[in-house]
C-alpha cells in the first residue's frame, strides 16, 4: 500500500479502536461495515452464519465501488443481496488484502467516516 494509504489505514484502525476499545483486524472492520450496511442491530447476538453473511455484504458493498457487484435489493428480513457483474481479478493473498484495504479506505472516505 502507498504511504498515503498506509496513513489512511492507520486512521481507520485508530477510529475503530477509539470507538470499540480494541485495535481491529481486517475481518473486524469488514464485520462492522456489514453491520452498517445491514442498517440495524439485532436484539440477540449474530449467529456464526450471520457473521459470515455480514462480511460477505461488506465485501460486496466495497467491491461495488469498483463495479464488481450491484445491489439487487433486500430480502424480507432486510438483508441486502448483491449480484456479481464483473469477474474479480485473481490475486495472491497479499494482493487480495491490499485490494480489500484500498476499498475500505475508499468506503470510509465516501461515507465521510474519516
Amino acid at each position: 500500500m502507498q504511504a498515503n494509504n498506509t496513513q489512511k489505514w492507520e486512521q481507520i484502525t485508530n477510529f475503530v479502536e477509539l470507538n470499540f476499545d480494541k485495535k481491529p483486524d481486517l475481518n473486524a472492520i469488514l464485520f462492522l461495515i456489514g453491520i452498517r450496511e445491514l442498517g440495524e442491530l439485532p436484539s440477540t447476538k449474530f449467529k456464526k452464519e450471520e457473521k459470515v453473511n455480514l462480511m460477505h455484504i461488506a465485501i460486496c458493498r466495497l467491491f461495488s465501488l469498483s463495479g464488481y457487484y450491484e445491489l439487487e435489493g433486500k430480502d424480507k428480513d432486510g438483508w441486502p443481496h448483491w449480484k456479481l457483474i464483473k469477474t474479480l481479478p485473481n490475486f495472491s493473498i497479499f494482493e487480495q488484502e491490499t485490494f480489500i484495504r484500498q476499498h475500505i479506505i475508499e468506503y470510509f472516505e465516501q461515507e465521510e467516516i474519516i
